[in-house]
């Protein structure tokens, strides 16, 4: 059976997205309870949350990693399947919006209609734009006290860089908010009893009604020719024409149309379902890549874009199909390890539930068993069409601990959920240190579930270190001809590789350049110079810690035609590699965090001398709901304990965010102690 361009053309892949307590899984609740998938809502607050369903989600009231389920919504006629997921808002889990993100059509981002743009938000919004995600936006929590829509607006334009499309104002506000006035229709949406119906606009706001919807029109001419000339016209635009000429616009990433709501309230979340099937792209608007048309009859093209453990159903992959169709049982390639895979069973996903069909064919997201060697970011295809979809890039951690097993019978249980939780999770890391196992992750609430999720899904009984910096090594200076010979002759044959290498300082991550010419190596030992020097990259000279920042060039060497091999030129690529760095003026780096603290007026003196006594820079600040805010370039090490120590100077009253930023020198007197600790 193949899809029709007309059912791809009712399909909607999209994602929910926030700051953290936005009420970004309260709207998904009720998305879920008005399009019928659940019979009861489940709240956030009440740990009932359908599409939170790990126990450490529902423990904690926030969501963890990213839920899917599917739903369905008529508008305008017609009904619409909507693969819906719910992603999470605190910024140590930011790897979920980010994976999901990566095979979305298209993202609803909720804002908090008293907080407006928030730390968060700016991220995730940077994650939309770096892959290309259309988005409407939904102002919530309007009910609440302090509520400001139109405020909220200009910080999506000023803090977004967006154009906001306003199509709907409230109707009232905080206690007396009832509706929206719906400026593509002109009607009012109100909720009477927990009713929705439509009606008139109240008298009292006919000219603000008028006054928007002129400036929605004229922002929508400014940014369509085809509208523009009807609007030029003199002509009044149709509810049909002004909505095709808001959905081009959306599509195309060239203005964000602004709703607004209470969906605790349950108000609000009807029209925002119909403006998702109405503006946001079907799979159709959206092509994944040239060789992958959106066409069950084309040759298959899939992505992985997340691995999850289940305890029933063992390793699940979640897979975004882009053309054809997966079927159970069937062969395909993974071709960015050129590896065959054969398709278990495959399951559309509700959040912790699983209903099991026979195949899946373009624009849909499913689960499937059985891909033991695929792993996030990976393509799936026909082995006769190979084609590689676009892969995605994961941060380095910037947090690590040191677990132990308490007793031998967990030593097998420590590796099995290490190698497990680190399938599902790609910023989750694992090294071995001298023998102790250290773990690295985007923060602290991170490692404290993943260490949690070790002890309730796998029983592993562990003792768990002090939370620790993650720490990079560079270079300051180029250094120029530094040789290594490596020759060992112990009897039978021996090994001979002799290589000379240039450093030198980049940006960020590593390179390696070739310039070795007339055979002086030859070509099949290349690779092995190269690999010693990433090896070596593992441990710093100063206090060995990761070094980033450089590039190795392979200037010149020699070999023997008997003792020369791939171990001996590996070796001899390392050992330069380590005599460059203590000539280049290594140097140690700190992650350094963007920290926002919220605080009343009273308190803004103390939190700036306490962030200045934490080695922070003080960038600006500002005003948001009556408190002050703080903006601040702090390094990780000095944030530890910070949550308690806020709490102590501002009598509970104040609360702060934090995410990576960048990573910077560590001041030399600050190294010599952590050197020395080392």
């Amino acid at each position: 059976m193949t899809t029709t361009f007309l059912a791809l053309s009712k399909v909607r892949n999209i994602g929910i997205m926030a700051h953290i307590d936005a009420g970004k899984t309260t709207t998904a609740e009720r998305i879920l309870f008005f399009t019928g998938v659940s019979r009861r809502i489940g709240e956030v607050h009440d740990g009932a949350a359908a599409l939170d369903f790990l126990k450490q989600e529902r423990d904690r009231g926030i969501t963890i990693t990213s839920a899917a389920t599917t739903c369905h919504w008529t508008a305008d006629g017609a009904e619409h399947t909507i693969n819906l997921i719910d992603t999470p808002g605190h910024v140590d889990f930011t790897i979920e919006v980010e994976r999901c993100l990566r095979v979305l059509d298209g993202a609803v981002t909720v804002f908090d209609g008293v907080a407006g743009v928030e730390p968060q938000s700016e991220t995730v919004w940077r994650q939309a734009d770096r892959y290309g995600v259309p988005r409407i936006c939904f102002v919530n929590k309007l009910d609440r006290a302090g509520a400001d829509f139109h405020r909220c607006v200009e910080m999506i334009r000023e803090r977004l860089g967006a154009v906001p499309l306003v199509t709907q104002l409230p109707i009232g506000s905080e206690d007396a908010f009832e509706g929206v006035a719906d400026l593509v229709s002109g009607q009012a949406h109100v909720w009477r009893d927990d009713r929705y119906v439509v009606v008139d606009v109240p008298s009292r706001m006919a000219e603000d009604v008028r006054r928007w919807r002129a400036a929605l029109a004229e922002t929508v001419a400014e940014h369509d020719e085809e509208f523009m000339e009807l609007y030029l016209s003199g002509a009044e635009p149709s509810r049909e024409q002004l909505q095709a000429a808001i959905r081009r616009l959306t599509v195309a990433s060239a203005v964000t149309p602004v709703l607004c709501g209470s969906a605790f309230k349950n108000k609000g979340v009807q029209p925002l379902l119909d403006a998702v099937v109405r503006y946001l792209p079907s799979p159709l608007d959206v092509a994944a890549d040239a060789t992958a048309a959106p066409d069950d009859g084309a040759p298959l093209a899939a992505l992985a874009f997340k691995i999850m453990s289940d305890r029933y159903l063992g390793r699940l992959t979640f897979v975004r199909i882009y053309s054809g169709r997966l079927v159970s049982g069937a062969p395909v390639l993974n071709s960015v390890k050129a590896r065959k895979e054969r398709i278990g069973k495959i399951y559309r996903v509700h959040a912790g539930d699983r209903e099991e069909i026979a195949s899946a064919g373009a624009g849909d997201i499913v689960a499937v068993m059985g891909l033991k060697r695929t792993t996030t970011g990976e393509t799936l295809c026909d082995d006769a069409h190979p084609v590689i979809l676009e892969s995605m890039d994961f941060p380095d951690p910037v947090i690590e601990v040191a677990v132990e097993p308490r007793s031998k019978g967990d030593v097998d249980k420590l590796g099995d959920a290490i190698r497990r939780l680190s399938e599902e999770d790609p910023s989750f890391t694992v090294r071995d240190d001298g023998g102790q196992t250290v773990i690295g992750g985007m923060g602290e609430l991170h490692l404290e579930v993943l260490i949690d999720r070790m002890k309730e899904e796998f029983h592993v009984e562990a003792n768990v270190g002090r939370p620790r910096v993650a720490y990079r090594e560079t270079v300051r200076h180029r250094v120029d001809k530094v040789g290594h010979l490596h020759r060992k002759q112990s009897g039978g044959k021996g090994q001979y590789a002799k290589v000379q290498i240039a450093l030198e300082p980049i940006a960020d991550g590593y390179e390696f350049v070739n310039r070795v010419t007339g055979g002086r190596i030859p070509k099949e030992f290349i690779p092995s110079v190269d690999a010693g020097c990433q090896d070596a990259m593992q441990a710093g000279v100063l206090a060995g810690h990761e070094l980033t920042g450089v590039r190795v060039t392979l200037l010149d060497g020699d070999f023997h035609p008997i003792d020369s091999s791939e171990l001996a030129f590996r070796i001899a690529g390392s050992m330069a590699f380590k005599e460059a760095v203590r000539r280049a003026s290594p140097v140690l780096l700190e992650p350094v965090m963007a920290v926002e603290v919220t605080i009343p007026e009273e308190h803004l003196g103390a939190v700036i001398g306490d962030l200045n006594a934490r080695r922070g820079r003080v960038e600006g600040g500002g005003e948001r709901g009556g408190a002050r805010l703080v903006h601040a370039l702090v390094p990780l090490s000095e944030m530890f304990g910070y949550v308690g120590d806020l709490r102590g100077m501002t009598s509970g009253r104040g609360v702060f965010t934090m995410r990576f930023d960048s990573y910077a020198e560590v001041p030399p007197s600050v190294a010599q102690k952590i050197i020395a600790a080392g």
